[in-house]
């Protein structure tokens, strides 16, 4: 493991994209009937159950090179296809990478006014006879904005911030990283409120909003406990001996940011600009949770961000305009990766695979012990993440077939939503179709089997523990 490499992140996703259109020659082709509904005024695409058809594949020269489609058949995904799919994928995740555009850009505005700066440097000279109080209190907070708000993407821009509170408090990268990736992957697997999992989930197993929550909760608190214990022994081992760290060799330099030690105290500006971000920020989430905004409209409240921070600093178009590119051109890796992730996604559906891979896991699942079949489900959860990486799709594609399943095999409709939550949260933290993960190690500066080196114990650990509590269910008629 030393001496293994992946190599860049472009090509590490192009390669998957390319094996994954192999996969469309391999595994047979088949899709279900879909319904649509409406929930609260949201429109639901959903699997009818048992209503799976295989599908005859056509090949031919042409569709090999160009792509050939057939009426009735799957085509497997052609040359030009391969190509073709990362700007699908680019388009399809456009919303997801424009706001990760603005989102860092107009973090970077508030850098350069110093806001940042002086609040972290106030933070630290608090508790900096306590870093572990300080990492506890951020990791609470990231791990509570994920379970009970959904919050994921939107920490992506924090990454610099987290890192140079590491550094200040003399841990290295993965420790900052963790601490922002684990307390969000913590609050997402857990899912008390999180409306982008649980209540989508809920709402196609016909269950009350909210709902099953009291077990979540010890969920939460017992995966809490256990990501930062384990955050705490690796930061204790690398701030004793830092040749004990994954990244031994690196030096540890923050591009584009201002040493802490350079800020004064918070000025009228400082506070005036905190104070506006942090109400339009909770306006954002207020809006996120009540008013069904998505990333679009959430884009929008970021650019009104912005602007207050632009007309409170004072500085000048020309000033605003150079720290506004200056975000966009740090967001620009980290907001491609986005797309090519997507592209992976594109190829399985258009070789129309992924319901054949539904369809034969529900097959194999029944007529087994419910816990067995429970911890298959997981299982499967956690390796359908893998080609579907966005939670709300997944929950729309695998729930219309989990549901009707977990009913024959006298599993609760509330433990296949635990299941699922389970198996889409965890995974987000070594899957590197997640184009959220891969974004956020482009921008903390980790190499991808470094992240992997470093996080997989723990994910091995969350995985049993999401298993128990999954048995542990199934024996409570959860």
């Amino acid at each position: 493991m030393k001496n293994f490499k992946i190599p860049h992140v472009f090509i590490f996703l192009s390669a998957i994209i390319l094996f994954s259109s192999i996969l469309t020659y391999i595994i047979p082709s088949g899709q279900f009937d879909r319904t649509t509904r409406v929930v609260d005024n949201v429109v639901q695409i959903l699997v009818v159950p048992g209503s799976f058809k295989e599908l005859p594949k056509h090949f031919s020269v042409k569709g090999v090179i160009l792509g050939d489609e057939v009426i009735g058949k799957s085509t497997p995904k052609s040359l030009l296809g391969l190509f073709t799919s990362i700007p699908k994928g680019l388009n399809s995740a456009a919303a997801l990478i424009f706001f990760v555009f603005i989102i860092g850009a107009v973090l970077t505005l508030i850098q350069q006014t110093g806001t940042i700066n002086v609040f972290i440097n106030m933070l630290l000279h608090k508790f900096g006879d306590s870093p572990m109080l300080l990492s506890f209190i951020l990791f609470i907070f990231i791990a509570s904005a994920g379970t009970f708000m959904g919050m994921g993407a939107e920490f992506i821009p924090l990454i610099p911030i987290f890192l140079m509170i590491s550094k200040r408090l003399g841990y290295d990268r993965l420790f900052g990283l963790g601490l922002l990736t684990i307390g969000t992957t913590v609050g997402w697997s857990t899912a008390i409120t999180n409306p982008f999992t649980v209540q989508i989930a809920q709402r196609i197993a016909e269950l009350p909003i909210g709902s099953g929550m009291g077990l979540r909760v010890i969920f939460f608190v017992v995966c809490v406990i256990l990501g930062f214990s384990f955050l705490v022994i690796y930061g204790n081992k690398v701030k004793k001996d830092r040749s004990r760290s994954v990244m031994p060799d690196d030096t540890f330099v923050i591009e584009g940011v201002t040493s802490i030690d350079e800020v004064n105290k918070p000025t009228g500006k400082h506070i005036g600009i905190a104070i506006s971000a942090f109400i339009l920020f909770a306006m954002i989430l207020f809006a996120v949770q009540t008013m069904g905004w998505g990333l679009i409209e959430m884009t929008g409240g970021f650019f009104a961000v912005g602007v207050c921070t632009i007309l409170i600093s004072g500085m000048s178009g020309d000033e605003a305009m150079k720290s506004f590119i200056k975000g966009l051109e740090m967001m620009l890796v980290p907001a491609l990766i986005v797309g090519f992730a997507r592209g992976i996604q594109v190829v399985l559906e258009e070789g129309m695979i992924i319901d054949t891979i539904l369809y034969s896991t529900s097959m194999m699942l029944e007529g087994k012990h419910p816990v067995l079949s429970a911890q298959g489900m997981f299982v499967f959860q956690t390796m359908l993440n893998f080609f579907i990486p966005s939670a709300s799709g997944q929950a729309m594609v695998s729930m219309p077939l989990m549901v009707p399943l977990s009913d024959l095999l006298g599993i609760s409709r509330q433990t296949a939503v635990l299941i699922f939550i389970s198996g889409d949260g965890f995974s987000n933290m070594v899957v590197p179709t997640s184009g959220v993960l891969m974004a956020s190690l482009a921008i903390a500066g980790v190499p991808f089997e470094k992240w992997i080196r470093f996080v997989w114990p723990l994910f091995l650990i969350l995985s049993v523990v999401a298993g128990l509590f999954i048995a542990a269910a199934l024996y409570l008629n959860y």
